[in-house]
């Protein structure tokens, strides 16, 4: 049996956060039990037919915890014979849409860890994203979540924000990590397009923070985090050793993950797939009794060594260069010898260990990097 990641997508949220270009509906009752229904049955079919063991679950969307608790103790009963053995189960949560209860009932049907998003400390700062809840919500449903045996969980913050000075960043960062959380995720804000903000930013009623301010919040953090005990590991991500995001490293480390529900992709034997994206278009596939894939591609040799190269050095360990010669065949070194000159020239990455990685700034201009690569 293979083990592979599994993400789940329930894609229902109260509201759209304004900076939001996720797969996510505003939640309709009709909809949520025919779309569970739905999920359900494509779950199932893997399972028939491929029969894998899911070495981590990852419950995302839209927000999980918004629906009844009940439909996640469905999906949980289903792959529940199919979980491995102290395997990551992970839940994406929002403030306000959990209690007590439904902490209670997530934890004993197996999900071990959350991921909360509170994205900024400061009330205005909240209200701009359109995010539904407050700060005192996030402080009691982690006192909650605590209470009833959680002992791993992940802040999600965003920096970069209109409106957001360094210090109401560093205030943040001071006040989660002083919390005890034992992972922070840390985003910049992208404007994306479709987005409430990308339609402000086109008025000329938006305006972007200034680079230097975004990369001062940046390494600002990294130090107080470190301070705190929470290491860096990937770009935006940071730690209690030993408690980095297991299902997370399954696509940094591009390895096979399985992923179900509207809009959500897989990785499985090099080839991609992604799944239809309309609730509708989804439901109406599933229901005939056929995946609900939308698009598939294969992957091919130098598309995934150049994946491989670009997602390990998002990861503080980097490249390790012989791993990568022994599983594609290649002498890194030699196919890659200009773009590793030009990128050593200018000091944005190192060699040590066998490991290339990204210095500081080849963290700040990484895009840049990666496509050196192509």
């Amino acid at each position: 049996m293979k083990e592979i990641g599994l993400y789940i997508h329930i894609p229902f949220c109260k509201q759209k956060c304004n900076y939001c270009d996720f797969n996510s509906y505003v939640c309709n009752d009709d909809k949520v039990q025919s779309y569970m229904d739905a999920l359900l049955k494509e779950i199932k079919m893997y399972i028939q037919e491929y029969g894998f063991i899911f070495k981590t679950v990852f419950i995302g969307g839209g927000t999980p915890t918004f629906i009844h608790y009940k439909h996640i103790e469905d999906i949980m009963m289903e792959i529940k014979p199919y979980i491995a053995e102290a395997a990551e189960v992970s839940m994406e949560c929002n403030p306000g849409t959990v209690n007590e209860e439904s902490l209670g009932a997530y934890r004993k049907m197996g999900i071990n860890r959350l991921s909360i998003g509170l994205q900024a400390w400061q009330q205005p700062l909240q209200k701009q994203l359109g995010r539904i809840h407050d700060t005192e919500q996030f402080i009691q449903n982690l006192e909650q979540a605590r209470k009833v045996g959680f002992t791993n969980i992940n802040a999600d913050l965003m920096f970069a924000l209109p409106n957001q000075s360094l210090e109401m960043w560093l205030e943040t960062v001071q006040k989660v990590a002083s919390l005890g959380v034992e992972h922070i995720s840390c985003y910049s804000l992208k404007i994306e397009e479709g987005t409430p903000f990308y339609k402000l930013y086109q008025q000329n009623k938006l305006q972007p923070i200034e680079d230097e301010l975004d990369r001062e919040m940046y390494h600002k953090a990294i130090e107080l985090l470190k301070k705190h005990g929470l290491e860096q590991y990937e770009i935006s991500n940071f730690a209690v050793p030993g408690l980095e995001c297991k299902h997370n490293l399954i696509y940094w480390e591009n390895k096979e993950y399985l992923g179900v529900g509207a809009g959500s992709h897989s990785k499985i034997a090099g080839v991609r797939y992604g799944n239809h994206r309309m609730l509708e278009r989804y439901i109406e596939h599933v229901d005939k009794g056929n995946y609900p894939i939308d698009e598939k591609n294969v992957i091919g040799h130098e598309e995934d060594m150049w994946e491989t190269i670009i997602l390990s050095l998002r990861l503080n360990k980097g490249l390790d260069v012989l791993d990568f010669n022994n599983k594609y065949g290649v002498c890194f070194e030699s196919k890659y010898s200009l773009p590793m000159e030009k990128l050593l020239k200018g000091g944005l990455v190192e060699i040590s260990d066998n490991h290339v990685r990204l210095t500081s700034l080849g963290s700040d201009l990484s895009n840049s990097v990666f496509i050196e690569f192509l």
